[in-house]
């Protein structure tokens, strides 16, 4: 049986302003011919399909065009979702597409055996036993109380994932028994434990506080490949090969310019996964310029001249201000098919910032950052800064998490 793992796909993303859906279109055709290919047998894809809970209308038809032509040829297509994603609009088709074998598990069923899927072959002998476990919400694995403390909430939030996890393989265990040397897989949308991250990548952050990270422990020894979504590079955790991140298909920021983004494909023998990880093409080639003026200048037109299509970001390290950089970068990038998305000025940054933030815009900030500026501004001590952080953050989580779909 071959096992083709992706996830992070974030349909409809944009870049600084740039629509993508040319390079979505590109990698959904590539993976329907990968599937092809190497007669895949099932799909899985670890949450965050869309990039938002209300996707647009060409990133759906991109989507459902893609479940159309790759049902055709893959036996069994799972989807579980994403802390992106709207549980109710993955799931809204659900019953249709489960005529075409596709298994969507967008919201975790408050019976983690529900989330356990039996799949079997064409002749209808059973082949493989999936834990479809999508990304889980706090409010799916924990019961709040009033006046509990912050470690009290990760403790919880820690323990209902183990549990979850847990009830889940146990089920799949038990189904499996009977049926012989068929493989148990599973699925999850977290930080775990030892993964890394790039700034600027667009990886959230998932729970508040310390619980940042899951440490890998939670997952049942059972589990013969673990397909994790959430980190945007491809990697292992938990020192074991078979539990691993596909990471996002496209670079999600500049910061990944040149970064190999992978789908792994699993042959099992039996209970043995073998890995292969394939090398998804760049669609379109993003880059990175830094340095002087006449360093900024000498590679747009190195590219240009080699008839580059490339999208680039321009960050200017000199030491001399140089307020009139724009101009001089759209000077260097005309007439050639170098795209320029963003510029940033560290020349001047850095000699007018001190102890104040005033000269920094919100291109250059995150939400995070935002509100840090603020108790900056307030005169907050450590105590209280640390305080309103964590409150902070727990209301953004919830913000993120919102289904405005279900309302």
């Amino acid at each position: 049986m071959k096992v083709l793992h992706t996830s992070d796909w974030h349909l409809g993303r944009s870049l600084f302003g740039r629509q993508r859906y040319h390079e979505f279109e590109q990698f959904l055709q590539w993976l329907s011919q990968t599937i092809r290919k190497h007669d895949v047998s099932l799909l899985i894809v670890s949450g965050d399909v869309f990039d938002t809970t209300t996707p647009s209308n060409r990133a759906q038809e991109l989507y459902y065009q893609f479940l159309c032509r790759a049902s055709s040829c893959c036996r069994h297509i799972v989807i579980t979702g994403g802390n992106h994603d709207s549980p109710s609009f993955l799931e809204a088709p659900r019953e249709l597409l489960r005529s075409l074998q596709v298994h969507v598990i967008a919201q975790a069923p408050s019976n983690p055996e529900d989330a356990v899927l039996l799949l079997k072959d064409d002749s209808g002998a059973p082949e493989a036993v999936v834990c479809a476990v999508p990304y889980l919400r706090d409010r799916d694995i924990r019961t709040a109380e009033a006046g509990e403390g912050n470690e009290e909430k990760q403790k919880k939030l820690l323990e209902g994932i183990r549990e979850y996890y847990q009830r889940a393989c146990s089920h799949a265990e038990t189904l499996r028994a009977p049926l012989g040397d068929i493989p148990l897989i599973a699925t999850g949308h977290l930080f775990a434990a030892g993964g890394a991250s790039v700034e600027g990548d667009g990886v959230r952050e998932l729970y508040i506080g310390t619980l940042a990270q899951v440490d890998t422990t939670v997952f049942p020894d059972s589990i013969d490949y673990l397909a994790l979504g959430h980190l945007h590079s491809p990697q292992q955790t938990g020192g074991r090969p078979h539990f691993r991140y596909s990471g996002a298909p496209l670079a999600n920021g500049f910061s990944e310019a040149g970064a190999v983004k992978q789908a792994v494909l699993v042959s099992f023998s039996g209970r043995i996964p073998k890995l292969q990880h394939l090398e998804v093409p760049v669609f379109q080639e993003l880059v990175r310029i830094t340095g002087t003026v006449e360093e900024i200048v000498g590679r747009i037109t190195e590219l240009n001249r080699q008839g580059s299509t490339a999208w680039a970001e321009v960050e200017y390290t000199g030491d001399a201000q140089m307020p009139s950089l724009r101009d001089l970068v759209d000077e260097a990038a005309s007439g050639g098919s170098v795209e320029i998305r963003r510029i940033k000025n560290r020349g001047i940054i850095d000699q007018v910032l001190s102890s104040v933030h005033h000269r920094e815009t919100l291109d250059d900030l995150d939400v995070r950052q935002v509100f840090s500026r603020r108790l900056d501004t307030w005169g907050a001590d450590e105590q209280t800064r640390r305080e309103m952080t964590e409150l902070y953050l727990e209301v953004l989580r919830s913000i993120e998490e919102a289904d405005i779909r279900e309302q």
